[in-house]
């Protein structure tokens, strides 16, 4: 009689706690997957699948008082990983000399919004729970992240009832079409790894760049339009090292994803007109006067012709000119 109440009680306990999960929000779930993503010490086995390409990854995270352990390591090829420790991350690949910068964020294809502000996304995004699924062996809770304005990506994420981590991820264009995925093999859970993740304190990495901040405040050229919640970044001049060519180029961020607006002279080598997409990555240049613009990011065609569309020119000046003003 005990045996049965005992697991009479389990099961309900069990129901209870699968009927609390289909309830919950999804913006709260993401919450929760975005504390747990930054908190936990844990680690992560999966691929990045992409049109041509399959790339295993191990990331490893730890967190000790009020500093973070990240470590993402490249399982085949050649050696490639990426550290951070608190507020610095290192690049260590093949045919670079490894450095290190001033950032608490990982630029590597690590698994999406593991510290998103998600808040914030959620002026320009909306958050649908789809339902339950298994991934990794275990059973998860599937939140598609879906653009308001139809003008952006979406992700589809599957995060685990259990842990809240983030196990797998979809990127999806407006068709439906899967463009890259994430997809955890195997992972575990252990403050082990915070002790172990401690001996990165000891590893001998680069000494800390000082990145060179935009050295423009303003240009002779703008964006008028572009999707609500892109921010402008830093504003750059900079030769192009093999042609010497003269470029300026601006970054806008959403917070989830980015494109790049670069203004040259045109010249007989400008490419008129290009639209290509590549995985994630879209490229458009058209020319305008005797100007050359490209839109490069992770945004889909439409968005960046009509991006590049909306470039004006605040006088007809083309950049060279611009470079000789004192």
């Amino acid at each position: 009689m005990n045996k049965f109440l005992i697991s009479a009680l389990a099961l309900f306990s069990l129901n209870s706690t699968l009927a609390f999960a289909e309830d919950q929000p999804a913006e709260a779930l993401l919450l929760q997957m975005n504390e747990a993503s930054q908190h936990l010490n844990y680690e992560l086995s999966y691929i990045l699948i992409k049109k041509n390409s399959i790339d295993p990854l191990l990331y490893r995270h730890a967190s000790q008082g009020d500093q973070q352990f990240a470590h993402l390591v490249y399982l085949s090829g050649p050696i490639r990983e990426v550290i951070r420790r608190g507020n610095e991350v290192s690049y260590i690949e093949p045919g670079v000399e490894p450095f290190t910068i001033e950032s608490s964020t990982m630029v590597a294809p690590t698994i999406p919004m593991l510290t998103s502000n998600v808040t914030e996304l959620g002026r320009y995004y909306d958050f649908v729970k789809v339902g339950r699924a298994r991934e990794a062996g275990t059973a998860c809770q599937v939140v598609r992240v879906v653009p308001k304005d139809g003008l952006r990506y979406s992700y589809i994420l599957w995060v685990d009832e259990a842990s809240k981590l983030p196990l797998r991820a979809d990127l999806v264009d407006r068709d439906g079409e899967v463009l890259e995925q994430y997809r955890t093999i195997s992972y575990a859970i252990s403050d082990k790894l915070a002790q172990a993740m401690q001996g990165l304190n000891d590893v001998e990495l680069p000494e800390v760049l000082t990145l060179p901040k935009g050295n423009l405040t303003e240009s002779f050229w703008q964006v008028s339009w572009k999707p609500e919640g892109f921010e402008p970044k830093e504003l750059n001049r900079y030769r192009m090292a093999i042609t010497e060519r003269l470029v300026e180029s601006q970054m806008f961020s959403d917070g989830l994803f980015s494109f790049s607006v670069y203004i040259s002279d045109s010249d007989n080598h400008s490419l008129k007109g290009q639209l290509v997409r590549q995985g994630r990555r879209t490229l458009h240049s058209v020319v305008k006067g005797n100007n050359e613009i490209s839109v490069v990011g992770d945004i889909p065609p439409a968005t960046a012709q009509r991006i590049a569309q909306s470039v004006t020119f605040v006088q007809p000046a083309a950049l060279s000119t611009e470079a000789t003003k004192p």
